[in-house]
């Protein structure tokens, strides 16, 4: 393969993914009033997320409980005991993560 078709590769695909993230911007600076359907996917998509990822991370926790179950179960504690306490769900994340790294680490 010559540089130029490479490059060519590597523009194109950078303008298509611009292009996809800006289009949402873009066609909400153009609506005067929001949706109703817009403020529900608002609400509900963010706790939908956070199951399917914790269902996807535990997904393995009942053939190991020892190795995996128990960082992985203390991970995702961490995480929502923090998050309750301080309504920040970054420093949630953080602290789920490392407790899980550090417990990974030990076992």
């Amino acid at each position: 393969m010559n540089n130029q078709y490479v490059l060519t590769a590597i523009l194109i695909s950078a303008v298509c993914t611009f292009a996809l993230r800006a289009l949402p911007f873009l066609l909400s600076g153009r609506m005067k009033e929001k949706s109703e359907k817009l403020d529900f996917l608002g609400r509900i998509l963010p706790p939908a997320i956070m199951a399917v990822l914790l269902v996807y991370c535990l997904r393995d926790v009942p053939s190991d409980i020892q190795i995996i179950g128990v960082p992985k179960i203390a991970g995702v504690s961490i995480t929502g005991i923090s998050y309750v306490w301080k309504k920040n769900t970054f420093l949630s994340i953080i602290l789920g993560t490392v407790t899980y790294m550090i417990l990974i680490q030990l076992v």
